[in-house]
């Protein structure tokens, strides 16, 4: 239950905060800024080494705010977010408030990365405190214009309000201000926030407008003079190469102008083998692409399917374990007292990002330079890759940072960025390479599949007094694949870890040539399935209610500590027993649990996760008709992710969208292999969860004494339990591997 995902999280932000001002060119202040990024950068000796001032705020002499945003949007908000907490503290309008995209350029604003639900974490004091002395030199400079005391003045929606009613706009005053000396960000005031005017309101995202009236904003949407189309046939075999293809015949087609075969390596996240086909439109190319006749070296890859990984590990589970995870006390010993023991075996499948937008990239090459349009998660790595497969300096590659439609992991990897590149400089001209549905779920960087065989010993009272999983997963030499693990930088802590006394986890490894990486909620997003699903049966075996179970499992409170992890810089935060009480007594409170008589058929399961900070409970209720027909009436959801929810609409958004697609991978979603091949095509065999299948969402954000934390992850690894367990207690079917087959359901 302990998913802190990979992105570093400060402890004190503001201790590694600079800021500098300067006049603006055409008039106005200038405010440029420099962030932490790592709690080593937010508590190191040497403050200011390695770090450019470069963020900035503009403010212009007609008094329009103009600020940097440098962290991908990929549909979490953070582009409408991060302004908010500067032009709050600031106090201006949010109508004068323009967001510009900053340029990729780690040497001046370090990393520039969407990922972990860390965004909020990591700037939500020291972004309000770069607009809190934004606010004072704006006072400053009107206290030295009226020759008042600065305590004299005030500030109110971009304006500074003096003695005997003087009055003076930011934009009248911001050339003054460049020349006034920067406060201490460390000991600006900050204000009350029951003076909020624009954290905690209901703000429309700043691309709306254009996203809604279809204005070119994502990378798909990028066009470039005298551009070409692409698309990449890669071996249907993850590791296989091109080895002839009938180019000639391809060439011939109409529209077509180039087709030819790239080398490519080995490296999955890099540039692969297959065969580029360019024309003047994408459907020229992609026309001939259904022509296309490639002979294939397969590889060892073809051995590969998911009856053989099933077999395999049943084959690991009979076996002693290869590696001990984790051990506290005695299972064994406690296991052979127990009065009740409970064993079940739970497995879930590999997964797709199915990203709504394909993944996409522009690419440029000339004069021994590369420029590229991407919407990418992780900009940085994109140009590294590109300079180092075509061995120039970094310097040389330029990215522009695109809207991207929908992330969730998928597009921290660049391969598209490395095709793009190379067959633009194989052309000559500027490419657009775009993948089809197909290419984008089968040839992804899956979810992880896991297996899990579990085994408890209850006491008399039903409370547990042994527990033991043998997780079965995929590596090798001991170590897990990206995203395959159990627990993170040597932390083991999956519930109910720390609350039972006599507790193991172990490990078996499988090979495997399967790409993987993290999808929404890395790790969580199975993981929370098994666990809380076992968790549930053993509420059953005990013959107490589910929620109640929970509740009594989490006592006495305890708060675990916080742990430091040097060679990652960051800090993992300790779970608090207390909050996640919290949130499963407001989803009891909110969801009627237990106080409502259910018509036959119909049932409720909850379901409770800590993942990426944020603390969550969930309740879901269905009803399963006579004939088997699934019908989902409705989620609650409790949150709590600290003391203020910066824009509830997003935030509301975020949370909504993790339990549907959380509920959508049940139902439906499953990558399988057959002999090297993914199986799955598109959405047809891959679906996605439709319109009349969502149910309705009550969400519910208990506010704590807690600095803010993320929302783009943790509400989705609970909401896949929470539904399972509520079809159990509708029909008494118990599903222990995902997706729910529905078929089942007709005989329950």
């Amino acid at each position: 239950m302990f998913d802190y995902g990979e992105i570093d999280v400060p402890v004190d932000a503001s201790r590694r905060l600079f800021l500098k001002a300067s006049a603006a060119a055409g008039g106005g202040l200038l405010l440029s800024f420099a962030l932490p990024l790592t709690v080593k950068a937010a508590t190191g000796a040497n403050a200011q080494a390695g770090y450019e001032l470069n963020s900035y705020i503009r403010i212009a002499a007609d008094g329009g705010v103009t600020i940097l945003a440098k962290t991908p949007e990929i549909g979490q908000g953070v582009k409408t977010m991060l302004p908010m907490l500067i032009a709050e503290e600031l106090d201006v309008p949010w109508e004068r408030v323009r967001v510009e995209i900053a340029p990729v350029d780690p040497a001046r604003f370090g990393r520039q990365t969407a990922g972990g639900s860390m965004t909020t974490p990591l700037h939500w004091d020291p972004l309000r405190r770069v607009g809190a002395a934004g606010r004072q030199m704006m006072i400053a400079a009107a206290a030295r214009l009226w020759n008042c005391p600065a305590a004299d003045c005030r500030t109110e929606a971009g304006r500074v309000y003096g003695p005997k009613g003087k009055v003076a706009d930011y934009g009248m005053l911001a050339a003054a201000a460049a020349a006034l000396p920067v406060p201490d960000p460390v000991k600006v005031k900050l204000k009350d926030p029951q003076d909020y005017r624009i954290i905690g309101k209901r703000i429309t995202g700043v691309d709306n407008q254009k996203i809604v009236t279809g204005q070119p904003l994502f990378g798909i949407d990028v066009t470039r003079p005298g551009m070409l189309y692409a698309v990449y046939q890669k071996c249907p075999v993850f590791g296989g190469k091109a080895v002839s293809a009938n180019l000639e015949a391809i060439r011939r087609e109409p529209g077509v102008t180039h087709a030819f075969i790239v080398d490519g390596g080995n490296d999955p996240e890099g540039l692969l083998s297959g065969v580029a086909i360019v024309a003047d439109t994408w459907w020229a190319a992609q026309s001939a692409r259904g022509k296309l006749q490639v002979r294939w070296n397969e590889g060892p890859g073809a051995n590969q399917s998911s009856t053989g990984f099933t077999a395999m590990a049943e084959e690991l589970a009979g076996r002693p374990p290869q590696r001990v995870l984790r051990k506290d006390g005695d299972a064994d010993a406690a296991m052979a007292k127990a009065v009740k023991v409970v064993e079940a075996a739970y497995s879930y499948p590999f997964l797709s990002h199915a990203t709504l937008e394909p993944q996409n990239c522009t690419a440029e090459v000339k004069d021994g330079k590369v420029e590229m349009w991407a919407p990418t998660q992780n900009p940085q790595a994109g140009r590294e890759l590109v300079a180092k497969l075509f061995a120039i300096d970094v310097a040389d590659v330029t990215v522009h940072l695109t809207r991207a439609g929908g992330g969730f992991g998928r597009r921290l990897r660049n391969d598209v960025m490395a095709e793009a590149a190379w067959i633009a400089r194989n052309a000559g001209v500027p490419v657009k390479l775009l993948w089809d549905r197909t290419d984008d779920i089968q040839h992804d960087f899956y979810r992880p599949a896991g297996f899990h065989r579990f085994k408890a010993g209850l006491d008399a009272n039903g409370k547990i007094s042994a527990f033991t999983d043998h997780f079965i997963s995929f590596g090798e030499n001991g170590n897990f694949v990206d995203s395959g693990g159990l627990g993170f930088a040597g932390t083991v802590a999956e519930f109910p870890s720390g609350f039972v006394d006599n507790l193991t986890f172990t490990t078996s490894l499988m090979p495997l040539g399967v790409p993987t990486g993290p999808l929404r909620a890395p790790q969580s997003n199975g993981l929370a399935f098994a666990f809380q699903g076992f968790i549930d049966e053993l509420a059953h075996a005990a013959g107490k209610d589910p929620l109640a179970y929970r509740l009594e499992l989490l006592e006495p409170p305890r708060k675990f500590p916080d742990r430091d992890i040097p060679a990652f810089g960051l800090t993992l935060f300790g779970f608090d027993s207390r909050r996640m009480t919290g949130v499963l007594n407001l989803v009891r409170e909110r969801s009627g649990w237990g106080k409502r008589k259910l018509p036959a058929g119909t049932g409720m399961g909850v379901a409770f996760y800590y993942s990426h900070l944020g603390y969550f409970a969930e309740v879901v209720q269905v009803t399963v008709a006579a004939a088997g027909r699934l019908n989902i009436d409705q989620v609650w959801i409790a949150a709590d992710v600290g003391s203020h929810i910066i824009n509830p609409s997003n935030a509301e958004n975020q949370v909504l969208g993790s339990a549907l697609d959380g509920i959508s991978q049940a139902l439906g979603q499953s990558i399988t292999l057959k002999d090297g091949r993914v199986v799955q095509s598109n959405f047809d065999d891959y679906p996605l969860l439709r319109m009349h299948q969502a149910p309705p969402v009550e969400v519910l954000f208990l506010k704590t004494d807690h600095p803010p934390t993320g929302l783009g992850e943790p509400a989705l690894p609970p909401a896949v339990p929470a539904l399972v367990n509520a079809v159990f207690a509708a029909t008494g079917r118990r599903f222990r591997s995902l997706p729910i087959d529905v078929d089942e359901l007709k005989s329950a």
